[in-house]
């Protein structure tokens, strides 16, 4: 499991406090008001930015001062960061080495990972030459490449329209099933979050609540959360 244990994060006057636990294998939604902290939390447990006080823990153990790349967890950005010189092969292939010295066994992954996130039969083309819902995919294959227990969504999937948007989702959803993988995904729609989410975390006012029952906390949402979703 997930602990954030009395984490404090500072960047300039601002502050966000947690303390809170996201059990293994959950999916939670990360909402709240524009600016209240939700993606430098992610930050924070990806290693990109360093608490001002408290741990973070993965099953017991501490990683709070453990490099981005040593943390059992992948994340994933709205701009997927794919490389538009490199094939999807190699792109993907990223998650396994990043000097892209692939053997037989690694291709063989890679082929498994795409026809998973169906994309068979597109291992050599480029960046450029995929829509924006099969750009997703290839970076989503990467993660699962990764093999890590924690994945992080920053709102990967925001630039899509509706249909491909709850086709990722759900893809998310019965791969995070099939893999016991715990899922934390920022999100500014209450759509995806009851989709994919059956927890949430609320992040407003400075903190960052342990997590609660979606469906609940969006049917009857806390004034600074009615206010930002215009309800």
């Amino acid at each position: 499991m997930l602990t954030l244990d009395d984490l404090l994060l500072e960047q300039g006057d601002f502050r966000l406090s947690a303390d809170l636990t996201v059990t293994r294998g959950a999916r939670v939604a990360v909402m709240g008001p524009s600016g209240a902290g939700k993606s430098t939390l992610l930050a924070a447990i990806a290693g990109f930015l360093a608490p001002a006080r408290g741990r973070i823990l993965w099953s017991g153990t501490d990683i709070t001062r453990l490099a981005p790349g040593a943390r059992p967890l992948s994340i994933l950005f709205q701009d997927q960061n794919l490389f538009p010189h490199l094939s999807v092969e190699q792109n993907i292939g990223l998650g396994l080495d990043p000097k892209l010295r692939l053997g037989r066994a690694e291709h063989t992954r890679i082929e498994e990972a795409l026809a998973q996130v169906g994309l068979d039969g597109m291992a050599r083309r480029k960046p450029a030459e995929l829509s924006g819902g099969q750009q997703s995919r290839v970076a989503l294959a990467r993660t699962l490449l990764r093999d890590r227990p924690l994945l992080l969504l920053d709102e990967p999937f925001a630039a899509l329209g509706p249909a491909l948007k709850a086709e990722m989702l759900a893809l998310v959803a019965t791969i995070a099933s099939a893999q016991g993988t715990t899922v934390l995904m920022v999100s500014h729609d209450p759509a995806d979050a009851r989709s994919l989410c059956p927890e949430t975390i609320l992040v407003a006012e400075g903190r960052a609540l342990p997590p609660q029952p979606t469906a609940p906390l969006l049917d009857s949402p806390p004034p600074a959360l009615r206010a930002y979703l215009g309800g």
